[in-house]
């Protein structure tokens, strides 16, 4: 049997995303945790070789908040930021086959034992349910209206679950919660400001993977979205998020054939990009 690697953020860092491609073994297959692009030097490229690798069967990439947001301004519903590097995909010929490749891949995947993810997966959602909301998002953002999806995209309420949220409202907390969730109360509800370790959350909030009873713990998941964790691996839990883009290295881990065994994984790395403001 092939083997599966989870990889964490690229952050347009191509260089990288081609060296660590290079040190995988030939017939693997890639599951990219999102992040695809914005803040490295090449987005562009990285994007090509992503969208590549998908149509020959080798990968997946899982949509990250950076993702999400090129959307948004590709849409014209946001303007660039000062670190984002997405002008060369918004002038690029082939820009709009882009798009519209990034618009049709997943929120999430699942082999029924294992999860991936970009951020997180609130505590009242089990995997099931977690499968089931990211087709939500999945199927708002392939509609010819994903634009008014995407238009309503953008704010940090409601912070909490319910499952009677209905129309923008669910999908925002949907979208928040697997693009952008670091920590949260043992109830759920999200808190998005925050980006330091563990024990650096505000009174009162947790890291998403530490609440009590969470409704995955028996479930192994793989994120990336928190790189100040770097390479985390605890709680059938594992961050891939290993810095790529601020100085620190790409990182791929092999993804077990059944759900616990996840002791002996291979991890592959490279070099990241040398940032000029590398933290």
């Amino acid at each position: 049997m092939n083997k599966i690697y989870a990889i964490g953020d690229i952050q347009g860092c191509a260089p990288s995303l081609k060296s660590l491609v290079k040190k995988l073994p030939k017939e693997s297959k890639m599951i990219f945790l999102g992040d695809l692009v914005n803040r490295g030097p090449s987005s562009l490229s990285a994007l090509r070789q992503l969208k590549s690798l998908q149509e020959q069967g080798r990968a997946e990439c899982i949509l990250g908040n950076h993702d999400l947001h090129l959307l948004a301004i590709d849409a014209g519903l946001r303007k660039t930021k000062g670190l984002d590097t997405v002008d060369a995909i918004l002038r690029a010929p082939d820009r709009a086959e882009l798009i519209h490749w990034l618009r049709h891949r997943p929120m999430a995947l699942s082999n029924g034992k294992i999860i991936t993810v970009h951020a997180g997966i609130l505590p009242q959602w089990d995997l099931q349910q977690t499968i089931e909301c990211a087709q939500e998002v999945e199927k708002a953002l392939r509609k010819k209206t994903y634009v008014d999806f995407l238009a309503s995209m953008y704010d940090n309420t409601p912070n909490k679950w319910s499952n009677t949220l209905k129309g923008s409202e669910r999908l925002r907390v949907i979208t928040n919660a697997l693009t952008r969730l670091r920590f949260c109360t043992p109830m759920g509800q999200m808190e998005f400001e925050s980006k330091e370790g563990l024990e650096k959350g505000p009174k009162g909030y947790i890291p998403w993977f530490k609440v009590p009873k969470r409704k995955t713990q028996d479930t192994l998941v793989y994120f990336g979205h928190w790189s100040t964790l770097g390479l985390m691996r605890q709680d059938n839990v594992i961050g891939l998020d290993t810095g790529c883009v601020w100085g620190g290295k790409l990182t791929a881990m092999e993804i077990p054939n059944s759900g616990k065994d996840s002791k002996k994984l291979e991890i592959i790395q490279v070099a990241g990009y040398d940032h000029p403001l590398r933290m």
